[in-house]
């Protein structure tokens, strides 16, 4: 029989063992396709045993599946945080935009992992997806902001921050990724039904400090 202390070192062993697999899915993640890795490297990247794989995860898409979920909940909780503090609905959702849209300069391993990961971010059942949406709708309920469609609306934002994202990675140029993420913040604020010039004075707010 295990003792209890027994028992905790043993689910603390597997924890580790679990977290350094998603670990190395992660970094996997921001450089390959998860088609194109091997259940091998990644247990090569995680310093562990081919065979111990199999006891955390039934598939390497299970493990990827895993590793982007964690990402999207880590996204989606740092966005809740640093927008705690504001109170104008539309604010809320252009500091969502414009944080999220220069993660290619402060947290290129998210970006990567978002690029990489494409639509399914905008449909996850978790994470950021559902907190968008929360956002959106209650912009739209104090008419801060205006739309017809839910759906519709996640559509278009996720695509046009997607698409930026994808240009922020491509430069190295930090200025210019500043500019496109509060660009960008200024054209979905117009076409969610807000006027250019307070579009462009909400996007040109100071940012909430990132902890």
């Amino acid at each position: 029989m295990v003792s209890g202390a027994e028992g905790n070192r043993v689910d603390r062993r597997k924890a580790r063992t679990r977290a350094a697999l998603i670990a190395a899915a992660r970094e996997l993640l921001t450089k390959r396709d998860p088609a194109e890795v091997s259940i091998q490297e990644v247990t090569d990247a995680a310093d562990l045993g081919f065979g111990t794989f199999y006891n955390h995860f039934a598939s390497k898409q299970e493990l990827f599946d895993a590793a982007i979920d964690q990402v999207i909940e880590e996204h989606g909780a740092m966005l809740d945080e640093v927008t705690a503090g504001l109170s104008d609905a539309a604010e809320v959702f252009a500091v969502a935009v414009r944080i999220t849209a220069r993660f290619p300069k402060t947290n290129p391993e998210i970006a990567k992992i978002i690029d990489r990961t494409g639509a399914r971010y905008l449909t996850s059942k978790s994470g950021l997806a559902p907190r968008a949406l929360r956002d959106l709708e209650h912009a739209r309920d104090v008419r801060r902001l205006q739309f017809d469609d839910p759906a519709l609306a996640i559509a278009c934002v996720g695509g046009a921050l997607l698409g930026v994202m994808h240009l922020g990675l491509e430069t190295e140029d930090a200025a210019e990724i500043d500019r496109r993420a509060d660009g960008l913040a200024v054209h979905l604020l117009r076409m969610l039904g807000l006027p250019h010039d307070e579009a462009r004075a909400i996007a040109a707010r100071s940012l909430p400090p990132l902890s």
